[in-house]
């Protein structure tokens, strides 16, 4: 078909716009293919050496001139560097799209809220029949502590994994914790009457500070920023900035999982449990898989593309360990061997999640 005189042919494809950057392939790529393996050999270092992520975990000061010192805390600080990376590989219209399109983000936030609700009630069913002389409460103390919390930051770093839907992702991540000084707090007394008297006076202390443990500043900033440099920064130079923070978030991720582990290693290593480790995987496995099958049965009903099932998926089933294990050391100072479900349950969603985007990879590649 010839064009009218006057009229270049093809004008229109100079208004196509740019290309998103996307991160070089490099050494993010060689991770995020063995990120499961790695996750793994954190673990297995901060079991067989756990001194220098102990020495990660104090709090650490950084001098000013002669008198004043800036204080430093190591996981925070890795936390907002995942957040950032998640934040900068976000454009701005994909957020926007999500807002205008909200089924995925609400019925994930919803599902997120609701998990607790539905599966400690019946693993406390299950554990009040066992001869445990509590009944169980501290494990399912344990696990109120973990599944009451907000989306895992984490969860982002596997959705780009998979190349997933990071913009529902980074939403269910910012959505949850924004909630989480109400939701959290009422979660934890709603199954308070769950466990025995000590565990749930334990709870309502836990309840009381949980809106300082999970910090909106330490989410909601590190992801508002690496939007707003996603906004500013010209293509060029964010394609530069994408391969140097993306691969740095990824190592940053790994040691954040080290230094948590190292913590409840620690306490482990100073006062074996062998029945109580078996206990806190049992019960982590089962309380685990139950979250993540809830998650694909919920997808699978709202008929979700494949980006959008996986990031409900994950959302279901995984929430912030790093906060429970802060809740831990300051509610229940005596009952350090708590963290034990918290580690396990800390591995076994990176390990499902792990399945997760690897499954939805491994269906991309059959179509």
């Amino acid at each position: 078909m010839r064009s009218e005189p006057g009229t270049a042919p093809h004008a229109h494809t100079a208004q196509t716009p740019a290309p998103t950057p996307a991160p070089t392939p490099g050494p993010a790529a060689w991770l995020r293919r063995r990120l499961g393996r790695t996750v793994v050999v954190s673990y297995a270092v901060a079991a067989l050496l756990p001194g220098p992520g102990l020495w990660l975990r104090r709090p650490h000061t950084l001098p000013l001139g002669d008198t004043a010192r800036l204080p430093l805390h190591s996981a925070p600080l890795l936390l907002a560097l995942v957040l950032f990376s998640a934040g900068l590989q976000v454009p701005a219209q994909a957020l926007g799209r999500l807002l205008r399109h909200p089924r995925t983000l609400l019925a994930g936030l919803t599902l997120h809220l609701a998990v607790p609700l539905l599966v400690v009630p019946a693993l406390a069913f299950v554990l009040h029949r066992t001869p445990d002389s509590d009944g169980g409460s501290g494990l399912i103390t344990a696990m109120i502590l973990i599944v009451a919390m907000p989306v895992a930051a984490g969860a982002t770093v596997w959705t780009g994994k998979g190349d997933g839907d990071q913009p529902t992702m980074v939403g269910l991540v910012l959505a949850s914790t924004l909630l989480s000084p109400l939701a959290v707090p009422l979660t934890m007394r709603a199954l308070a009457p769950l466990v025995d008297q000590e565990y749930a006076d334990h709870l309502g202390r836990a309840a009381s500070t949980a809106g300082g443990a999970v910090t909106l500043g330490g989410v909601v900033l590190p992801c508002a920023a690496g939007v707003l440099c996603r906004l500013v920064l010209p293509p060029a130079r964010l394609a530069r900035t994408l391969a140097v923070v993306v691969p740095t978030a990824l190592v940053g991720s790994l040691l954040l999982t080290y230094v948590n582990a190292s913590g409840a290693f620690s306490s482990f290593l100073t006062h074996p449990r062998p029945l109580l480790l078996a206990a806190a995987l049992a019960v982590a496995t089962l309380v685990c898989l139950t979250s993540f099958a809830l998650g694909r049965c919920a997808a699978r009903l709202l008929r979700l593309d494949t980006d959008a099932a996986s990031s409900l998926t994950l959302a279901c089933g995984m929430s912030n360990s790093s906060a429970s294990a802060v809740l831990i050391s300051t509610t229940l100072p005596d009952k350090p061997h708590l963290l034990l479900p918290v580690l396990a349950y800390g591995l076994l969603q990176k390990t499902a999640a792990n399945h997760v985007v690897g499954g939805r990879a491994a269906r991309r590649l059959s179509r």
